[in-house]
């Protein structure tokens, strides 16, 4: 899976890849020619105390070096650029991705998890790509270099590599071999760390309401200790495998200078030879060390890019039109014909068979019972999740083949739980619309009821909101939101139980402001008032996914006993009547 990602996403990037895989390579022949080099110095300058070839060659290897330090700072520029390039093209592709999901994959991924794999698990995949290119595109030249040059100094003395290699190789192996699962699991972790502490950091005043601090940080420690166990075996293999290298490089060693001397005793090898072989034995072995560095982080990488790609290979269920409707004909006419939803391996519809007509110049209120599905059916109008069976018409037109930026700017949601964006009030008004000038702004203030407490702010409209509008009131956060949709003007308005925070007062002044705002716009509203809707053109009553009842609020109360029954769970009779 790391090697498909890394495939596909370095295509771009041939060029600067090609140019360090040559500078690695011109900066890896440097460094195997010094040894040679130094040796033919010892041989012919040292030993034959010949000053002038001392000279001649000492400048030669001063220049080679610097050869070699161009070409190693050149090669880690490229490399560094590439790895950036690709970290930051992987978060491109995640973010664009998880922009494109519906409500469903979101709720399967979870946010914690999504977020850990646009940030963490990409970084991971980055500073892989980043030490191959600046160590691990030299390690098996310097490897197999060093070798040939050491068998062409002394065959015999070269037996001690091909104990060497073997066991270095099979020792890393089997600790690579550990690491992954141990990876994986550490990821995993990570994603439960990330959750845990992301409801507490959302949750904190529930949990202060409830004193609940002890439990929480109970529950933190848990997940932290979870995580700090795996991080704490992987840490452990990860440790091993230096000291296993470097008992192995110095045994080795022990070993080259123990059989070379008796090499040079018996007249078989020079001074200068034992030198430069000890040299390519160390870059042998620093070679090896390079590449243990790198199959330490192999494995983890690898756990990140499949979690990635996962994430990239998952199809939204609310796909794109291939040939999209880009001009809708009349102005806010909404039907549902025989609408349902269904999650994927639930025994039961959230929906099923809901008829609907919701006409401009109207109301259209839903009410029914928690769970009756009032927030599906208004998620299924401008495509949070699709309709799993019959059909949402706009305009006469099935909403998934109208492209996504005309539903946009035709349906306007006011969503049960209203999120306001970090920054300040006007940038969180002009959101559905970046256009809209400051008076536009003020008069959907004045409508959504929002503009005497705007005003009071010190700013103003530039005053800040911070992420969730945690700094405002649950009521006023609401009445902004409303304000949002009413500055993007569109044709059919949603409300989704968006008074629910609001004063009886409020709630009125509001909804008279908004009548008379949107006399000419398709409303839709969603509430669990009755007080909120029982003015409505028209009133759909939801029970188990199902409508069992349409009319005015008389008619309901007369002939439907499931509004009946939640009218008067509110109401007395006479306040119904």
């Amino acid at each position: 899976m790391l090697i498909r990602l890394l495939r596909a996403r370095l295509g771009p990037y041939k060029k600067p890849v090609a140019a360090l895989v040559l500078l690695q390579l011109l900066q890896t022949c440097a460094t195997l020619y010094l040894p040679t080099l130094n040796a033919d110095i010892i041989d012919n300058g040292v030993v034959k105390g010949d000053t002038g070839y001392i000279l001649t060659f000492g400048a030669l290897m001063i220049g080679i070096s610097l050869v070699q330090l161009v070409c190693n700072m050149g090669a880690v520029h490229h490399g560094a650029k590439t790895a950036s390039a690709l970290g930051r093209d992987l978060r491109a592709a995640v973010f664009d991705r998880v922009q494109s999901f519906s409500a469903r994959e979101v709720g399967r991924f979870g946010a914690p998890s999504l977020i850990t794999r646009t940030t963490n698990d990409v970084q991971q995949v980055q500073m892989l790509v980043l030490m191959t290119f600046t160590l691990m595109v030299s390690a098996p030249i310097m490897c197999v270099g060093g070798i040939v040059l050491a068998l062409g100094l002394d065959v015999p003395l070269s037996g001690v590599l091909l104990a060497v290699v073997p066991v270095l190789l099979l020792g890393v192996s089997l600790i690579v071999r550990r690491l992954r699962p141990l990876f994986r699991t550490m990821q995993t972790r990570l994603d439960a760390v990330n959750r845990v502490l992301r409801e507490q950091i959302t949750g904190n005043r529930v949990i202060r309401a409830f004193v609940r601090d002890a439990y929480e940080t109970k529950r933190f420690r848990t997940a932290n200790g979870d995580l700090t166990e795996v991080s704490l075996a992987t840490g452990r293999l990860m440790a091993l495998m230096f000291p296993l290298v470097m008992t192995v490089v110095n045994l080795s060693s022990i070993a080259v200078v123990w059989f070379g001397a008796h090499r040079i005793d018996s007249g078989g090898m020079e001074i200068g030879a034992l030198t430069a072989f000890l040299a390519y034995l160390m870059q042998i072995v620093m070679s090896v060390m390079m590449a243990t560095f790198m199959f330490m982080m192999v494995p983890r990488a690898e756990v990140c890019a499949e979690r990635i790609q996962e994430v990239l290979e998952t199809e939204s269920s609310v796909v794109p039109p291939a040939v999209p409707v880009r001009e809708l004909r009349r102005r806010g006419h909404l039907e549902l014909r025989g609408a349902g939803f269904r999650y994927p391996g639930a025994e039961e519809p959230v929906l099923r068979a809901v008829d609907l007509v919701a006409r401009p110049g109207e109301t259209t209120a839903v009410i029914g019972s928690t769970g009756s599905g009032k927030s599906t059916l208004l998620g299924l109008v401008p495509r949070l999740f699709d309709a799993t069976e019959g059909e949402v018409l706009v305009d006469g037109v099935d909403v998934r083949t109208v492209d996504p930026e005309v539903l946009a700017r035709t349906v306007g949601l006011v969503p049960q739980k209203p999120y306001l964006f970090a920054g300040t009030v006007a940038t969180n008004l002009r959101y559905g619309n970046p256009d809209a000038t400051d008076e536009e702004l003020w008069h959907a203030l004045q409508v959504a009821q929002a503009k005497e407490f705007v005003e009071g702010l010190e700013n103003g409209l530039d005053s800040p909101v911070a992420q969730g509008g945690t700094n405002v009131s649950g009521g006023q956060r609401q009445r902004l939101a409303i304000a949002r949709t009413l500055v993007q003007r569109p044709e059919i308005y949603l409300f989704d139980d968006s008074f629910s925070a609001l004063d009886y007062a409020t709630d009125a002044a509001l909804r008279a402001a908004l009548a008379r705002e949107t006399a000419d716009a398709t409303v839709v509203i969603v509430a669990q008032r009755v007080s909120t809707i029982r003015d409505a053109d028209r009133i759909v009553v939801l029970d188990e996914g199902r409508v069992v009842g349409t009319g005015r609020h008389q008619e309901l109360m007369a002939d439907n006993e499931t509004y009946r029954e939640i009218v008067l769970s509110q109401l007395t009779e006479a306040e119904a009547a």
